[in-house]
């Protein structure tokens, strides 16, 4: 069975290979019960979130044999959100990203180096 961290650094390759703006990891570990980490990701417009948003659910399957609990906000595609429990992918289009500003409500979260 994978680590939270390992599929929070699938989640993150993939979205960076899609080519995901503004790609962040929080670690969330000491911060709160819900998750272990959040991936924060920008894509362009509405096709390049769904395309994001594919490849994650297809790498971290693949790669780590794990489905997401849910995936939120596919219709929209203007804020998905795809849950595997301790691992939680955000994927914004810009104007939504800087709207709800998770970064920001989570400041004090240490981020990961993904590279």
């Amino acid at each position: 069975m994978p680590t939270p961290l390992e599929i929070a650094r699938v989640a993150a390759l993939a979205a960076d290979d899609k080519k995901a703006e503004d790609l962040v990891c929080l670690d969330l570990t000491s911060l709160t019960d819900v998750c272990d980490y959040f991936v924060i990701c920008t894509g362009a417009n509405a096709r390049q979130v769904d395309a994001i948003v594919d490849e994650v659910r297809e790498r971290v399957s693949k790669n780590c044999g794990v489905s997401p609990l849910s995936c939120e906000g596919r219709e929209a595609l203007s804020w998905v959100l795809v849950d595997y429990g301790s691992v939680v992918v955000h994927v914004f289009r810009p104007e939504s990203r800087d709207f709800y500003r998770l970064e920001t409500l989570w400041g004090d979260a240490p981020r990961l180096d993904l590279a």
